[in-house]
């Protein structure tokens, strides 16, 4: 086997130099084959608030810069295990959700069809639903872990089906996630009413609201979501909002209290072994950042989502 071709070494080129593909790692056109895809989905036409995430993908590129090739937190060399690429960022049409949802779908599959794990960097939230049908032609039903402040599972919005609080309810709707393996982690903030948290609980979720961490540690969310996962194939989606504000102010529909930068890395640390298939960073808008303070967060979660891949089971066989 070819020993994967990683980064531009840091160390003999400058890290603010050359190429800014995620990590410097090589595009999709530079290798013969890859292993995981980090793909850009630049589209935020189903925002509700301050708008912007269709510049996160660049925006996170660039954040990623610093990372190094070795994650001492996993003891991996996530480039070197196996070959990841940049494979640049998906089609998505700025004015036509539907045509966009379609277009991604097709390019997500396209990338994943042959066994590859996709990293995907939005983009607004609306993204997860066509990724979720693209993993489903290749893996049927995953289970779905998703960290957010928000459920994310309402019905409609101005009577639009597909928007970026309406993702996992269309999700569900068609069988694309298995209820009782999934998880949302981190809600909270104001409701539109009692019977949002009804109607979520129907579509099969167990839910860790944020308060809850005012009881449980990292280990104990940890071990209920390795749980409820078990063996099945896993998607983990990350709304960059599930982090609080001192953490992650750059988000289209910030809320109070959430979660630190460490706390969700240590959660994503304690799912290694699983069988992630695929994983989504989404509702980085730039414009809102300071010190790019959260588009560095979003990158060290691509990062581990990589770090992830490699130590799923059967990877770098």
């Amino acid at each position: 086997m070819t020993p994967p071709v990683g980064q531009t070494d840091g160390q003999t080129s400058p890290r603010y130099a050359g190429l800014t593909t995620f990590a410097r790692l090589p595009r999709l056109e530079d290798v013969d084959g890859y292993d995981v895809a980090v793909a850009g989905v630049p589209f935020d036409a189903g925002v509700t608030f301050r708008p912007g995430a269709r510049f996160g993908p660049s925006y996170i590129r660039q954040a990623s810069r610093l990372l190094r090739p070795y994650n001492p937190a996993l003891d991996v060399l996530p480039f070197g295990r196996q070959q990841v690429v940049d494979a640049g960022d998906l089609p998505c049409n700025p004015y036509d959700i539907a045509t966009a949802s379609k277009e991604i779908e097709d390019g997500a599959h396209a990338l994943i069809r042959d066994g590859a794990r996709l990293v995907t960097l939005g983009g607004d939230h609306t993204i997860a639903y066509p990724l979720l049908k693209a993993m489903n032609r290749v893996h049927g039903p995953v289970a779905l872990v998703h960290f957010d402040a928000h459920l994310d599972t309402w019905d409609t919005y101005y009577d639009a089906p597909l928007t970026h609080g309406t993702p996992f309810r269309r999700a569900a709707e068609e069988g694309l996630f298995l209820p009782g393996s999934s998880a949302h982690v981190g809600i909270r903030g104001s409701l539109y009413d009692p019977q949002d948290l009804s109607d979520d609980a129907e579509l099969g979720f167990t839910i860790v609201h944020c308060a809850d961490f005012e009881r449980l540690t990292v280990a104990d969310v940890v071990a209920l979501l390795r749980e409820r996962i078990g063996d099945a194939p896993l998607y983990v989606s990350v709304d960059i909002d599930v982090l609080d504000p001192a953490h992650a102010p750059a988000t289209g529909t910030p809320e109070a209290g959430g979660l630190t930068s460490r706390e969700l890395l240590g959660i994503l640390r304690g799912l290694r072994g699983l069988n992630l298939v695929g994983a989504d960073v989404v509702e980085v808008s730039p414009a809102y950042d300071h010190a790019d303070i959260t588009c560095v967060a979003a990158a060290n979660l691509a990062y581990e989502f990589v770090s992830l891949a490699a130590l799923r089971p059967g990877a770098g066989a």
